[in-house]
């Protein structure tokens, strides 16, 4: 048995995502692609490389990984690129998406050899976050003056559009989609290609995945575009698990539980959107405040009911801890990183990966 913390990926949960994914590509003739920004743990890739057409990055670093460790489309897009950065960036690219006019203005000569994008900011969003909002006020992400897009349209053949954020809501994405294509019409019909970005939550128990290729295929047909999807949670939900062990039990008004990971280290996001982790079955007539070891007062990844009283060396799984987890996994206090392991489909256990001292004195200097 592997040592706690870890990463438990699972190639058989991974095969039921694409499995949707390949449904939806075929009904709809969009092309997906993993946005690395929320999963781009490379082991498993062998898993997802067959069911879609590549990968999406927001940094040169990402941009890399994906052309080297995945492979087919690498479409590269980043806030800012830098001077040193954009020569690079073209060499791995098919194609590159430029935040702003001033950034196509600036290095959009230097890539005069691959397909050329913009950000496009609808200026709306089905995000309930205001920090992870790209339509907030003052929004630096995108163009949205369709004056100013119109008279550079010459000049890129695609536009990418992130609007959603874990939008199970298909009538929702519709009536959006319908406002983009009233407003951006003139743009949308000059094009080749169109991202709509991630956060559809097409995986979803119950989401209508026939309506929506039907949607995405009458959208490619107006406006004569492939239409691209950027799926990250939607493509590794309820995928993975960090496996943990209780270190030490206590008692302040509440019943506490100490495990050998931490919460701020490990899955940052949900501290940073203040969520609890998902920990399932989650009943019964004991609960305890499961806690991180780190001494950040607020590590605490929620609280849970569980059939019987926890003791020093039960393991907990920590559910759905594949997106934005290991992408964001940190060495602060120095808490051991958690190993990487992969349940393979004949339910045997690998490790992929294992980090120690050197790596965390490494990372530091």
């Amino acid at each position: 048995m592997l040592q706690t913390p870890y990463y438990l990926l699972d190639r058989a949960a991974i095969a039921r995502n694409m499995a949707v994914l390949d449904r939806l590509q075929a009904a709809s003739g969009a092309r997906a692609l993993l946005a690395l920004k929320c999963f781009a743990t490379w082991p498993v890739f062998d898993s997802m490389r067959p069911h879609m057409a590549g990968t999406t990055s927001s940094s040169l670093f990402e941009l890399r990984l994906g052309r080297e460790k995945f492979g087919g489309e690498t479409h590269a897009y980043s806030v800012a690129w830098a001077d040193h950065e954009i020569d690079e960036a073209v060499g791995y690219a098919d194609k590159i998406i430029f935040n702003s006019i001033s950034q196509l203005d600036r290095h959009g000569a230097r890539a005069a050899g691959i397909a050329t994008g913009l950000r496009l900011n609808p200026r709306f969003s089905t995000s309930g976050f205001d920090l992870a909002d790209p339509a907030r006020p003052f929004s630096r992400l995108g163009e949205w003056d369709v004056t100013k897009l119109l008279a550079v349209a010459d000049r890129i053949s695609g536009v990418m559009i992130h609007y959603n954020c874990e939008n199970a809501d298909f009538a929702l994405f519709d009536a959006q989609l319908s406002r983009i294509e009233a407003e951006f019409a003139p743009l949308l019909e000059q094009l080749d290609w169109v991202s709509l970005g991630g956060g559809i939550h097409f995986t979803a128990p119950g989401y209508p995945v026939d309506d929506l290729a039907a949607r995405l295929k009458a959208f490619a047909a107006r406006f004569g575009v492939q239409v691209y999807l950027e799926p990250g949670e939607a493509a590794i939900t309820n995928t993975a698990t960090l496996e943990v062990t209780v270190l030490d039990v206590l008692e302040n008004e509440k019943k506490l539980a100490i495990v050998d990971s931490s919460i701020e280290a490990h899955m940052l996001d949900l501290l940073i959107y203040r969520e609890n982790a998902k920990l399932a079955p989650n009943a019964g007539p004991h609960r305890y405040m499961v806690c991180g070891k780190s001494c950040l007062a607020g590590d605490i990844f929620g609280e849970y009911a569980f059939p019987e009283p926890l003791k020093i060396g039960d393991r907990l799984s920590i559910l759905d801890a594949a997106g934005y987890t290991m992408v964001k996994k940190n060495w602060f206090n120095g808490v051991k990183m958690p190993a990487i392991a992969i349940r393979e489909l004949d339910g045997s256990i690998s490790l992929a990966r294992d980090f120690g001292y050197e790596d965390y004195r490494a990372s530091l200097g």
